[in-house]
């Protein structure tokens, strides 16, 4: 009985701590959901009613923004997987010696402050820096062009902070191929892209699958990096959802929508995992 038990009690303090901190806020959050306003007092103040419109009527009020922010996220991702995976890939079978330093190097920008990151973009991509100037010299913006406040700082922006997020996953399936298994697909007279294709990739797909939830959900709710490098036509969910309880004070609709934003990201992502899961890949 006694080692019967024995791992459920190691089991009960994370428990505790998940009960505490995400079950509890999340059914406060689904009440709250389902208020309404008590018109006529002095104080602002909410009425449990059950009014489960207010679902539907933040959607529809703020459906430009829930889609803008999974096409940002969706092309964060995208940018940051071609990113990652070679230099995921050079890390496992190139980096030799300064393996260990490189991954460091990669990790670093989580020793700064996130929003530190991004308000760096912002004078990056901005007239003092070399990125504006550079590509006006070629070219290949015009003279009155700016990156600053863009839906291109934005999604620059996201795909640097969600970098690592990336790269360390892949990093860690890549690492694990056998080496011996891509000298195998040589000797059976197979090139670097054929033996990219039907031996690296699939190899590596749990990173890949991985990587890319891990970029794709806190992205697709972030609100920092369109806050500082976007404009009042790049703003994604997440900044209503900020400027509904901190500014409006709209507590029932920044709580549905939130749950909503929830609910659509756990579809997206069911869809994907059944879609390119790992199961059958490895």
């Amino acid at each position: 009985m006694k080692k019967i038990s024995t791992p459920y009690l190691l089991l009960l303090p994370g428990f505790a701590f998940l009960f505490v901190f995400f079950i509890l806020p999340i059914i406060n959050l689904a009440q709250t959901s389902t208020q309404t306003r008590v018109v006529g007092g002095d104080v602002l103040e909410y009425e449990q009613t059950l009014r489960l419109a207010n679902y539907l009527d933040a959607f529809i009020e703020n459906r430009e923004q829930f889609t803008r922010s999974f096409i940002y996220a969706l092309i964060a991702t995208v940018l940051a997987l071609l990113i990652s995976y070679p230099l995921a890939y050079a890390l496992a079978f190139k980096a030799g010696k300064y393996k260990n330093i490189l991954l460091v190097l990669v990790i670093a920008p989580f020793f700064t402050s996130f929003l530190l990151r991004t308000v760096a973009w912002k004078q990056i991509l901005g007239e003092e820096g070399f990125v504006v100037p550079s590509l006006r010299t070629f070219g290949i913006i015009s003279e009155n062009t700016t990156l600053t406040s863009t839906s291109f700082a934005v999604v620059m922006g996201m795909t640097y902070n969600f970098l690592p997020f990336m790269t360390l996953p892949l990093f860690a399936s890549i690492d694990r191929i056998d080496p011996r298994t891509l000298e195998a697909s040589e000797d059976l007279y197979a090139n670097g892209f054929t033996t990219f294709r039907r031996v690296t990739l699939p190899l590596s797909m749990p990173g890949v699958v991985a990587g890319t939830l891990l970029t794709f959900i806190p992205a697709a709710g972030d609100y920092v990096n369109a806050q500082i490098l976007g404009n009042p036509n790049t703003k994604m969910i997440g900044n209503v959802i900020e400027s509904r309880y901190f500014r409006i004070v709209d507590y029932p609709t920044a709580a549905a929508l939130s749950f909503t934003l929830m609910a659509a990201i756990l579809i997206l992502v069911t869809l994907y995992i059944r879609k390119a899961g790992t199961e059958e890949l490895v």
